[in-house]
């Protein structure tokens, strides 16, 4: 997080879930997942995230349970620091400083107080080289303490996590880099090394990828690059090693991982299938596969009964494996997301649960994992306005061969609640498309698409009337095709109110009427090529601006026709928020990027903000807020329609906060709520009853949310009552003293045996409660105990109707 003042940059996702291993609790209740600078902890029943561990300043490169007790798990980072979380509670115990950036770590009962960690060589500053080392941590009772004393237990060692294993019981420990793999024995204090050549005699490539030990046999699982599983026996004696070779996968195995009672090996790589060998029987396989993407990390649960896979498109959240050629969008409907997601898919992902909705297929086509081979790809996406219909570009380009394109219309189904293809336009453009948009005229009688090629052309598709027949609906057609002194469009853009369509070719903005398609005027500027074009909205509707290629923002006045006002800057990304004035331009320079909001009509920005990322912002969005800020800053005023969003190098996603906003929904994440699992007491169900009564209409779903009762509640009126707490009192101190039991129904040995009940309940609440409460109940009991009459009267007033002393309360 990065403070400056009153606004923030804080993260919102799209950080890597598949960076490393995901981690099941040992009662297989949660999953932990390094994301970014935090650790994520998951619910396995739920799917949703619990707990952001967040306290580290870099990326988290590891997560590992505690050995010695496991509701806790230790966290490492480049940050040079180790965390010990309570993850269930999400707090932070303890922080460890070690001093060198930190690539991996492991723990093993067997070295209790001792983990092991990758960190680069000491004597190599340019970190290319890695040791595996041992740190004693120290006894402290200090929340930040030093660990600076490291062992080192293995040189030349691989950064990759998925390389180095404990083996079994903590014995030994196996670590492959390149063609070698090396095994260190710590009872000898003595370290085998097996190398492999590059090549086998068929062509095949040795080098190590992952490597995984069997649980209870001395058995080491190596993957290689070239698909093939080695399964390594008697390597405590180096020149009597013996492995045997497994082949299925066609391309490099990236992870390996033997089942809790070492009955089957699990495997997986870039054919996105799941595969299952049976340990000692390996000719019997299993295959899960279609799971969408490519295997990076599997896991098992303690108990055996839940496998995770990691998939290289961080397949549980915003989806970051391919290179984002659409623009990030809103749609209107579901306030979610969307963009690019697996391929040939788009991902609809909610920005409020930080949690992947759905992926819309586009291309329809099976995809196959096989490198080299071109497969159609979405370049491009828009919405309408009221996100009724949605317009996407695939295109595939084979080797000499012509580009394939197809533009989709697809029409929101209010029955299946999704979006279904209603036409398909194959070769709108003669080239590539350059840009697309929708006209957002709330009044307009057509729905309008635009669309730009590199073959000089801009055309306008038109929805047309609904036909006569029932079978057919509405249907895409091309209503005007445009062009400009054969030169090639690069960006378009409708007005807010419809009226005009600009569209640049190179270094001229030519501006159309899309009522008659004639052309209204052109707007020129210095030399360069324009990059982004954005009508003003609301007041400042009368400007155009654009960027150029030669680092210039232009704003013209439409009613004058003339340049109203230019400024050097490299805008890598300009974009109008659709709720107010206010435009935001994303600048480069000296590698960070810059951002300034502002109106067209103002020279003065409204804000700025210098280093806000490295890299450059191509990819960035406004979503409009269900409810106003209502900011009093007038730094912070932009923020109060709508929340700028944007992808940074790394494909994080970020965003703009103020602080008290921040604040507000750290404290609304940190209320009460009352666990399912609370005892069925009678006070519980006293006030789960009127709490049913007066949120009748706000339950709803799996797991409703339990809010405070108010202070007026019936239930707390009636609990409350000085003659109903009299009741009770009577009540519950004849239980203690005697127990109610029906006359003349119970035999003697039975009340015998209750009182051996009572009073073996009483010596068991006695050595529980505290030397306070054991004295009052002592001053208590020496009261006079109830007589026979007072008892029979006490069960006459029990069954009594009490109802109208609820009525009398109110009154």
């Amino acid at each position: 997080m990065v403070e400056h003042g009153e606004i923030r940059v804080v993260h919102r996702g799209g950080s890597k879930l598949t960076s490393r291993d995901p981690v099941f609790s040992s009662d297989s209740r949660f999953l932990l997942c390094a994301s970014g600078e935090c650790v994520k902890v998951f619910s396995t029943s739920t799917e949703e995230c619990i707990h952001d561990l967040r306290g580290h300043t870099e990326l988290v490169t590891g997560v590992l349970l505690r050995p010695s007790n496991h509701l806790q798990v230790y966290s490492c980072s480049a940050d040079g620091t180790v965390r010990l979380w309570d993850f269930t509670d999400g707090i932070l115990i303890k922080t460890y400083v070690i001093g060198y950036p930190i690539y991996s770590i492991y723990a093993s009962a067997n070295h209790e107080g001792v983990i092991f960690l990758v960190t680069p060589a000491q004597s190599d500053k340019r970190s290319e080289m890695f040791q595996l080392v041992a740190v004693q941590l120290p006894q402290s009772g200090d929340q930040l303490v030093e660990a600076r004393e490291l062992s080192a237990v293995l040189s030349d060692v691989s950064s990759n996590p998925a390389a180095i294993v404990f083996g079994r019981g903590g014995e030994y420990i196996a670590s492959a880099n390149g063609l070698q793999l090396e095994v260190y024995f710590f009872k000898k204090q003595k370290a085998y090394r097996f190398p492999l050549k590059e090549d086998n005699k068929k062509g095949g490539k040795n080098t190590f990828m992952c490597v995984a030990c069997h649980p209870k046999d001395d058995c080491i699982a190596t993957g290689h690059e070239d698909g093939k599983i080695r399964l390594w026996r008697n390597f405590n004696h180096k020149k009597e090693y013996t492995y045997s070779t497994l082949h299925w996968h066609h391309s490099a195995v990236s992870s390996l991982c033997f089942t809790p009672e070492g009955t089957n090996l699990l495997s997986g790589g870039i054919e996105s299938v799941l595969v299952q060998w049976r340990y000692n029987q390996e000719s019997q396989r299993d295959f899960l596969p279609r799971l969408g993407a490519a295997i990076t990390h599997i896991a098992v649960s303690p108990d055996g009964a839940l496998f995770c896979t990691s998939h290289s498109d961080n397949s549980k959240e915003l989806t970051v494996d391919t290179v984002v050629r659409t623009d990030l969008m809103m749609d209107p409907r579901s306030k979610s997301l969307v963009l690019n997601g697996k391929p040939g898919h788009l991902q609809f992902y909610s920005l409020q649960r930080d949690k992947l909705l759905y992926n819309l297929d586009i291309v329809q086509q099976e995809y196959i994992h096989e490198s080299g081979l071109q497969q159609f790809e979405v370049v491009k996406a828009a919405f309408n306005a009221s996100g009724n219909w949605l317009a996407t570009v695939e295109e595939r380009k084979q080797k000499a061969a012509e580009l394939e394109l197809n533009l989709k219309l697809w029409a929101y189904d209010e029955q299946t609640q999704s979006f279904v293809l209603n036409t398909t336009i194959s070769a709108p453009h003669e080239a590539q498309i350059t840009a697309m948009c929708f006209c957002h005229a709330a009044d307009s009688q057509t729905t309008m698409l635009a669309s730009t090629s590199k073959d000089g052309h801009f055309k306008a598709w038109q929805l047309a009337a609904q036909a006569h027949t029932e079978d057919e609906g509405p249907s895409w057609s091309c209503d005007f095709v445009g062009a400009y002194h054969d030169l090639v469009p690069e960006c378009c853009c409708f007005s807010a109110d419809g009226s005009l369509l600009a569209v640049s070719f190179q270094e001229v903005v030519t501006v159309w009427s899309p009522a008659s398609w004639e052309l209204l005027t052109t707007l020129s500027q210095p030399p360069g090529a324009i990059r982004d074009l954005c009508f003003g909205r609301l007041s400042c509707s009368k400007y155009l601006l654009g960027t150029s290629a030669n680092n210039l923002l232009c704003c013209w006045n439409l009613l004058t026709c003339s340049l109203e006002w230019s400024t050097s800057m490299d805008v890598s990304l300009l974009l109008a928020d659709p709720l107010s004035e206010n435009m935001a331009a994303f600048c480069c320079q000296a590698g960070c990027t810059d951002l300034f909001v502002f109106k067209p009509s103002e020279p003065r920005p409204l804000f700025s903000r210098k280093e806000v990322c490295s890299g450059k912002v191509t990819r960035a969005v406004f979503a409009p807020r269900e409810e106003m800020l209502e900011s009093c800053e007038e730094s912070s005023q932009w923020l109060n329609h709508s929340q700028l969003y944007f992808l940074t190098q790394y494909m994080d996603l970020m965003t703009f906060t103020t602080k008290a906003e921040e604040d507000r929904l750290m404290a609304s994440s940190k209320q009460l709520v009352i666990d399912d699992s609370v005892a069925m007491t009678p006070f519980y169900l006293l006030l789960g009853k009127h709490r049913q009564q007066e949120n009748q209409d706000s339950l709803g779903g799996m797991s409703a949310e339990r809010t405070p009762l108010p202070q007026g509640s019936v239930a707390i009126r009636e609990v409350g009552s000085p003659a109903l707490f009299m009741l009770i009192y009577y009540f519950f101190s004849y239980m203690c003293s005697h127990g109610l039991r029906e006359e003349n129904k119970h035999t003697e040995e039975e009340m015998e045996s209750e009182k051996e009940e009572e009073d073996s309940e009483g010596e068991m609440e006695s050595s529980t409660r505290p030397k306070e409460s054991l004295e009052s109940e002592a001053t208590e009991s020496a009261a006079p105990a109830l007589t026979k009459a007072q008892a029979r009267e006490l069960r006459r007033v029990k069954k009594l109707d009490h109802s109208w002393l609820a009525g009398l309360l109110d009154s």
